[in-house]
């Protein structure tokens, strides 16, 4: 198939799966908002795969939630891009690509392409958390009209089936499909440098629950909290370092915890690995990396019970699910699994089958794959 990635950045999942598509045969061309004069107009990602970036609004990053007036512009690119040679099926990533995409694939010349929509993150689930800045006040209208008007969504967990079915999206026209993780960077290695080394890697925004983490370290004697995630320069001049600072130095464990700013992504994999457990605590989170590279690393993990945490946690065989905003119920986890080697070593291996069996990009760009012949099928009859 002829695919046409619209997304309004090339992250590791988009990258991660445009590449997996790309190694079975498809040809994958992504489509990014330019966000600096510099990048030039087609670039090369991976056999098969090709990233253009599109002119739309000025050239320099924006805000992802503040990129609504633009996302015309963007349609209005694809359109003249697929006008002669349209692509198989279309898939967005993210509300606003959804918006462009839809656009385009409605003015794309003789035949209609098809659409399909993974939204990763719902402004009605995030304003019911009240989840920083949400983005603008259409933002749930638009993702109802996206909802209604693609020809197929993919959830990325179970949770996000019921939520979609709320806003009205056809059951029928919704799969699940996880996020895929890079078993090549994310595999297990030795054992952890530190049994009783815990692992946070976290934006360290509040509903990622990292204080919890940190006031349950007060009730797990002798361990060390690692905190990975924030700025790459002054720590201390980012306010949520030191608000982090000042909930570990109320909980008596300053001296435990040990902040280590922005990684490159080629030094996650180490850092998860030298830990005797990984622990991610988020309140809200509509998927959910942390927990699926830590299992592909072969360590087990200490959850919260939301969003895709339920799906690829497994409670008492890969890890543990814990409630959120509950540093007592997580230090008692942690605190089982710390004591327990031989139950720890057994949930990192059935992690790291877990991950290979369910995760691989391979099996998640063979699901998706499955998905747009779908989505392309029901256009071709509804024509």
């Amino acid at each position: 198939m002829k695919i046409a990635m619209i997304s309004e950045d090339t992250g590791p999942l988009v990258a991660g799966l445009s590449a997996a598509l790309g190694r079975q045969g498809h040809y994958v061309t992504v489509y990014t908002r330019r966000d600096s004069p510099a990048q030039r107009e087609r670039v090369r990602l991976a056999p098969g795969v090709t990233v253009e970036h599109v002119p739309a609004g000025p050239p320099e990053r924006i805000p992802r939630q503040e990129l609504l007036p633009w996302t015309h512009d963007f349609g209005r690119q694809l359109e003249r891009r697929w006008a002669a040679d349209p692509p198989d099926v279309a898939h967005a990533h993210f509300w606003m690509s959804g918006l462009a995409a839809i656009q385009a694939a409605q003015a794309a010349g003789a035949r209609r392409v098809p659409v399909v929509q993974t939204f990763h993150d719902l402004g009605v689930v995030s304003r019911r958390h009240q989840v920083g800045n949400t983005g603008p006040a259409s933002r749930v209208r638009l993702e109802r009209a996206i909802g209604h008007a693609v020809d197929a969504v993919i959830a990325t967990c179970s949770e996000e089936v019921a939520e979609l079915a709320a806003m009205g999206v056809a059951h029928d026209r919704v799969r699940v499909v996880p996020c895929g993780v890079d078993l090549d960077l994310f595999a297990p290695g030795g054992p952890p440098e530190d049994g009783r080394r815990l692992v946070v890697l976290s934006r360290l925004v509040e509903r990622k629950g990292v204080d919890t983490a940190i006031r349950a370290l007060a009730k797990v004697p002798d361990a060390e909290l690692a905190i990975a995630g924030g700025p790459r320069g002054d720590l201390d001049a980012d306010p949520n370092v030191r608000a982090l600072r000042e909930v570990a130095r109320n909980a008596g464990v300053a001296a435990r915890v040990t902040f280590l700013g922005r990684l490159d992504r080629d030094e996650v994999p180490p850092l998860l690995r030298s830990a005797g457990l990984v622990v991610t605590l988020p309140w809200y989170e509509p998927f959910g990396m942390v927990p699926l590279e830590a299992m592909a690393c072969g360590v087990p993990v200490v959850a919260s019970a939301v969003g895709g945490h339920l799906d690829t946690v497994v409670h008492g065989v890969t890890g543990l699910h814990v409630p959120p905003l509950d540093p007592d119920s997580a230090a008692a986890a942690i605190r089982a699994l710390l004591d327990d080697p031989a139950r720890r070593a057994a949930m990192g291996t059935a992690g790291a089958d877990r991950a290979r069996d369910h995760y691989s990009w391979t099996r998640v760009a063979t699901d998706v794959a499955a998905v747009y012949r779908h989505a392309a099928a029901l256009t071709e009859l509804a024509a």
